[in-house]
């Protein structure tokens, strides 16, 4: 009996749902911790406890705005999506000429298939084409086998978030990472005195079971994913300063020179934008959608662009 690795790779998108679950889970067990069990009742006591109690709570709620809005934008954003028919534009396009025709500018996809350019390496086309969707395929778009479906500028498929992260919503899950990993570690502060006491409250019985037991989950749970997000993120800073995407990591390696790499500032504004105002936010403006090319995920440019 033929299997089809496609098919199950699609009803892995299935686990996804679970996991907006367990997101959704960690965030009340760490709101009731922090807030209701540790530092909302200090708010009543005046003094120094109630100042330090209310900016705990202030800057907690403030992360979690941020990083629930992020979160809702990676989860319902399309990470992009390649235009039905889809052909490259020419370059070498001129009114005397006419455009290309699709088999002067697709290419079907092949392990092997290389070019030869004017120095003599071969090279292997910037534009392809996708089998399973019957579709080009643009530079830095793959297709992927868990959303059936090609993905502009595809980083990698995330579970977290049931999505793909691609061109359109990179930004929002960069930020998502970087809120989350600011609130795991509030979380942790702040309920580190708290664990500190756990084991003498547990043995003295001076505190509720049920709390104590709220508290140790908390701190543990956050703890975990702050450790764990602060890898993520020192990863993901390296490809972003390098304009580099998880999937393009080995292809990188075999480069000498990588041809989106445009400098660390350029790099950045590919993502985040030129509107400074807005880069800690899951937007962007108008102008950085008709000023910046990346961000529409079917056209980027290269090293060779902005050394001519």
């Amino acid at each position: 009996m033929d299997i089809n690795l496609f098919k199950f790779c699609s009803s892995l998108k299935a686990l996804g749902y679970l996991m907006i679950l367990m997101v959704a889970a960690i965030i009340v067990v760490s709101y009731y911790a922090v807030v209701v069990v540790t530092w909302g009742p200090k708010l009543l006591v005046g003094g120094l406890d109630s100042v330090l109690s209310f900016a705990i709570i202030v800057v907690f709620h403030i992360l979690l705005i941020l990083l629930t809005w992020c979160y809702f934008m990676v989860v319902f954003r399309d990470p992009g999506s390649v235009p039905e028919n889809w052909r490259p534009v020419s370059e070498e396009y001129n009114l005397e000429e006419g455009p290309m025709t699709s088999s002067d500018c697709v290419v079907p996809e092949t392990l092997n298939s290389t070019w030869s350019s004017s120095d003599g390496q071969e090279r292997r086309p910037a534009v392809g084409y996708c089998i399973q969707c019957q579709n080009g395929k643009p530079p830095r778009c793959h297709h992927c086998s868990v959303c059936q479906r090609c993905v502009l500028k595809m980083d990698h498929h995330c579970v977290w978030v049931v999505n793909c992260v691609g061109a359109y919503n990179y930004k929002f899950f960069l930020l998502f990472l970087l809120y989350t990993f600011l609130e795991t570690t509030l979380d942790t502060l702040a309920l580190l005195p708290s664990f500190i006491n756990f084991f003498g409250e547990a043995k003295n019985h001076s505190a509720s079971p049920g709390n104590l037991s709220i508290i140790f989950l908390a701190f543990v749970i956050n703890l975990a994913f702050a450790l764990s997000l602060l890898c993520f993120i020192v990863m993901h800073v390296s490809l972003l300063s390098s304009n580099t995407t998880s999937i393009e990591v080995y292809e990188k390696r075999r480069a000498v020179r990588w041809k989106y790499d445009l400098g660390r500032k350029t790099n950045f504004e590919q993502v985040f934008g030129k509107k400074k105002a807005l880069w800690l936010f899951p937007l962007y403006s108008e102008d950085d959608f008709s000023s910046i090319p990346a961000l529409h995920g079917l056209d980027f440019p290269t090293r060779s662009d902005v050394e001519a």
